[in-house]
């Protein structure tokens, strides 16, 4: 991905998070331990996240996890789309593009 432009901003074993050239967008790639057929988990950033997972529970979108602060600085809700993948919505603020634990690699 840094080849296709995209300027890597943490890494672990289990987890990249690349930033977009343009637009402040980031992506990530991630790494499922469960027992799951696909292991890639698809992620959305609203900043209303707590309120979105609401709006979303009133059309009927059923979540595995509510709302909830995780260790890495994120608040995330979990849910499966039609096909079975993993999707999670989040808010990670300043921390997305900033953690603690930025990397800056130069290739």
């Amino acid at each position: 991905y840094r080849k296709l432009g995209f300027t890597q901003i943490v890494y672990t074993p289990h987890y990249a998070r690349f930033e977009c050239p343009d637009g402040g967008a980031t992506f990530s790639l991630t790494l499922d331990p469960s027992d799951y057929t696909n292991g890639a988990v698809i992620y959305f950033e609203h900043r209303n996240l707590d309120e979105w997972v609401v709006a979303l529970k009133e059309k009927g979108i059923r979540f595995d996890q509510d709302p909830a602060d995780q260790k890495y600085l994120w608040r995330e809700a979990v849910l499966k789309d039609p096909s079975g993948n993993k999707i999670k919505l989040y808010w990670a603020g300043e921390n997305r593009v900033n953690p603690p634990w930025r990397v800056e690699i130069n290739d």
